[in-house]
């Protein structure tokens, strides 16, 4: 394992965490939520993000992993579940709990934390639309972080090192290494925007060219 890569059973129990932390708060959640813009992902409403974060689970159970991570496999997810409403949403995510939390374990080391650094993503895109900040120091960030940490190293030996460095705390650092700070911002946190650009270079994301408050 990655001297940066968190044990299995924290991936487990971060995913296993942050599912029922999410599905409470959109339940939470007026009905006229599910049509809000996500500005971190300006192509998405709400109902859009939380289809992704429901199809990964259904299709990695139904096996459907062609194109995996592309915006094809991504938007046939969106589709599938076009029109639902949060509490549809959230009750589908639920219902493939039974069955991933029995194939969660066995998703092998480092795609597991992977899967993570996705879903924390999205919590914080979510939180963000929604006005709802919070979970910023969750074990879902910790294990976020050590995935990015793990793919600096796997890049470039010492990169980790590099970031860890920058003195900022762990979820500034995550975002800022995820797409989901501008240069401007990245600089006014004391961190190199360079260092962040070639972190989410390695993702199907991108530095927003003008900051998003959060």
């Amino acid at each position: 394992m990655s001297d940066h890569l968190r044990p299995d059973d924290e991936v487990v129990t971060a995913y296993t965490s942050l599912r029922s932390r999410v599905v409470d708060l959109v339940r939470a959640q007026p009905a006229a939520a599910v049509d809000l813009p996500v500005p971190h992902c300006p192509a998405w409403t709400v109902g859009d993000l939380l289809a992704h974060m429901v199809g990964v689970p259904e299709d990695i159970l139904a096996g459907r992993l062609d194109g995996v991570g592309t915006d094809a496999w991504t938007q046939a997810q969106v589709d599938r579940h076009s029109g639902r409403s949060l509490d549809e949403l959230a009750d589908a995510w639920m219902a493939t709990a039974p069955a991933f939390d029995e194939v969660l374990p066995m998703i092998p080391t480092p795609m597991n934390s992977q899967l993570v650094l996705d879903v924390t993503t999205h919590e914080h895109d979510l939180r963000h639309a929604l006005g709802v900040p919070g979970a910023r120091d969750d074990l879902a960030v910790t294990v976020a972080l050590s995935f990015v940490l793990h793919t600096a190293d796997e890049a470039s030996p010492g990169l980790a090192g590099q970031l860890l460095s920058s003195g900022i705390d762990d979820f500034d650092l995550l975002r800022a290494c995820s797409g989901r700070r501008s240069r401007e911002q990245i600089a006014g946190l004391g961190f190199d925007p360079d260092l962040a650009a070639t972190m989410v270079a390695g993702l199907p994301a991108s530095l927003p060219s003008a900051p998003v408050d959060e």
